[in-house]
C-alpha cells in the first residue's frame, strides 16, 4: 500500500474529532512557516523557531500569551499577518473553510459537515452551512464596527492616521476574536485612564466570548422585530444558562476584585478608577488576555481567584477556551439538586439531561488533571513561583492570556507544555478525549453490580 492510499484509508476510518485535530496541527504549521518569514520581521530582528512556534499557537489559539514582543519582532506587514491567524482562530478554520467551499461554489459534504458538528459543538446536522456563514458574517460585522469606532479614537493618540487605522484594526481583531495580543508593547495599559477604549473593549470581549449561538438567537429575534414580528420569541435552555452565568462571573468576579484589592492596588485610587480595574480585569478574564494593569500589582488572593475566572473560560461555541461557563453551571446546579434532594437538575422550567450532567464532570475533572499535571511539571522545569505558574498554566488553558511576565522565560519544556494546554483549550476537552480514547463498543456482558462507600 502506497502513501497516498494509506492516507485515503485513515481519513475514511478516522473520526471528525481527528480531522478537527489534524486541521489546527495544519494551521499552526503553516502559521509557524508564515511568521518565520524574515520580510515580515522588523530589520535585525531575531525569531527563534521555538518562538515563531508559540506566536502561532497563541494567535491560532486566541490566547496572547507571548514569549516575544509582537511590534518590536514584527514589522507591520508581520503584524497583519499574525492578525489574519488571529481571526482565523478566533472563527474558527470550519467557518473559514465554509466560506471559502461556497465562494468556489463547492457543495459541503456529509463528512465536512460531521467536521462543522464537532467543531461548533452542535447536535445536529442541519443548517450548518448556513450556521457557519452567519458566524462568519456576524464576527466579520463586529470586528469592522469596532476597527471603525477605534481608529477614530485613536487619532488623538497617534501621529498619522495610518497608525491610528493600523492599531484600531488590530485592536479591534484581537479583542473581538479574545487574542489577548497587542501591538502597542504594553496591552491596554497606555488607555488605563481612557474609560471610552476600556468600554469598546470590553463589549468587543464580551461579544466574541458569549458564544456563537447565543449571537444568532439575538439576531433571530432582532431580525424579527425589524420585520414587525410580534411572537414571543423563546430563548432556549442554552442561551438562558450561558448568558446568565457568563453575566454572573462577570459581576461577581468585579465585586470580588474589589473586595481582595480595597486594601491593596485600590487604596489609593478613586472611585471610577477601582471600578473600571475592577470590571475590566473581570471581562479580561472570561478570555480576552488583554489588561489596563500589570499582574504583578495585584495580592496573590485576586491572581488565585482570576486563575479560577480563566479557569472556566468564556461560552462553549465561541472564541475562548476553558472548561466553558455551562460546564461551571451545570456542576454547581448539579450539587445544588443534590444537596436539596433532588433526583434531577432543574432549572428554568426544563430539566438537564443525564448524560451533560455526566460530560460536565468529566471535562471539569480531565481540566484539573491537565493543570494540576502542567503545574507539577513546570515546578520542576522552571524556577518561578508556584502562584507564577498556577496563574499561566490557567490563562493557556483558558486561552486568555493574561500573564505576571513570565512566558518569555520559560524553558523549552515550559513553552512546550503551554503550547499544549494552549491548542486543548482550543479545540476543547471533549475533542481531545475523543482523540485518545479508542471506538466504542457495546459490552456484551456485564458483572453484577456493587454498592460502593463515596464521600
Amino acid at each position: 500500500m502506497d502513501l497516498k492510499t494509506a492516507v485515503k484509508e485513515w481519513i475514511k476510518r478516522s473520526s471528525p474529532f481527528h480531522h478537527i485535530v489534524l486541521y489546527y496541527l495544519s494551521a499552526v504549521i503553516i502559521s509557524t512557516t508564515i511568521v518565520s518569514l524574515p520580510f515580515l520581521h522588523r530589520a535585525g530582528a531575531e525569531l527563534s523557531f521555538i518562538d515563531a512556534m508559540f506566536t502561532a499557537v497563541t494567535a491560532i489559539s486566541v490566547t496572547g500569551l507571548s514569549t516575544v514582543s509582537i511590534p518590536e519582532i514584527f514589522n507591520p506587514a508581520g503584524q497583519v499577518a499574525i492578525a489574519a491567524i488571529m481571526h482565523l482562530g478566533g472563527i474558527g478554520i470550519m467557518s473559514m473553510g465554509t466560506f471559502i467551499w461556497v465562494l468556489l461554489g463547492k457543495k459541503v459534504g456529509l463528512r465536512q459537515r460531521k467536521i462543522m458538528m464537532v467543531d461548533q459543538n452542535s447536535k445536529t446536522l442541519a443548517g450548518l452551512v448556513k450556521l457557519m456563514l452567519t458566524i462568519f458574517r456576524i464576527i466579520l460585522l463586529i470586528e469592522a464596527a469596532g476597527a471603525i469606532i477605534l481608529s477614530i479614537h485613536y487619532l488623538r493618540y497617534f501621529d498619522t492616521a495610518w497608525e491610528a487605522i493600523h492599531q484600531g484594526i488590530f485592536a479591534s481583531i484581537s479583542a473581538t476574536t479574545n487574542g489577548g495580543l497587542d501591538i502597542t508593547g504594553a496591552s491596554l495599559i497606555p488607555f488605563a485612564d481612557d474609560y471610552f477604549v476600556q468600554t469598546v473593549h470590553m463589549i468587543l470581549i464580551i461579544l466574541g466570548a458569549i458564544g456563537f449561538p447565543v449571537l444568532l438567537e439575538v439576531q433571530e429575534v432582532l431580525h424579527g422585530k425589524k420585520k414587525g414580528v410580534h411572537d414571543h420569541h423563546k430563548f432556549s435552555l442554552f442561551a438562558k444558562i450561558t448568558t446568565t452565568t457568563f453575566f454572573w462571573l462577570v459581576i461577581l468576579g468585579a465585586v470580588l476584585i474589589f473586595i481582595l484589592e480595597k486594601n491593596h492596588f485600590f487604596a489609593d485610587k478613586s472611585w471610577h478608577e477601582v471600578l473600571f480595574y475592577s470590571l475590566f480585569q473581570s471581562v479580561t478574564s472570561r478570555s480576552g488576555g488583554l489588561s489596563t494593569l500589570e499582574m504583578t500589582e495585584f495580592s496573590v488572593s485576586t491572581l488565585f481567584f482570576m486563575s479560577i475566572l480563566m479557569f472556566i473560560g468564556a461560552s462553549p461555541s465561541s472564541v475562548g477556551g476553558g472548561i466553558r461557563t455551562t460546564t461551571f453551571a451545570i456542576s454547581l446546579l448539579t450539587i445544588w439538586n443534590y444537596a436539596k434532594g433532588n433526583t434531577g437538575v432543574k432549572v428554568f422550567s426544563r430539566e438537564i439531561h443525564q448524560e451533560d450532567i455526566l460530560r460536565s464532570f468529566i471535562v471539569i475533572t480531565t481540566a484539573m488533571i491537565l493543570c494540576i499535571s502542567s503545574v507539577l511539571i513546570l515546578m520542576q522545569t522552571e524556577t518561578f513561583s508556584m502562584m507564577e505558574i498556577i496563574f499561566e498554566v490557567t490563562s493557556a488553558f483558558g486561552t486568555c492570556g493574561l500573564s505576571m511576565g513570565i512566558t518569555p522565560e520559560l524553558s523549552g519544556i515550559g513553552k512546550g507544555v503551554i503550547m499544549f494546554l494552549m491548542f486543548i483549550g482550543r479545540i476543547g476537552v471533549f475533542t481531545f478525549l475523543f482523540i485518545i480514547r479508542g471506538d466504542e463498543t457495546k459490552d456484551r456482558f456485564h458483572y453484577p453490580k456493587e454498592r460502593i462507600i463515596i464521600g
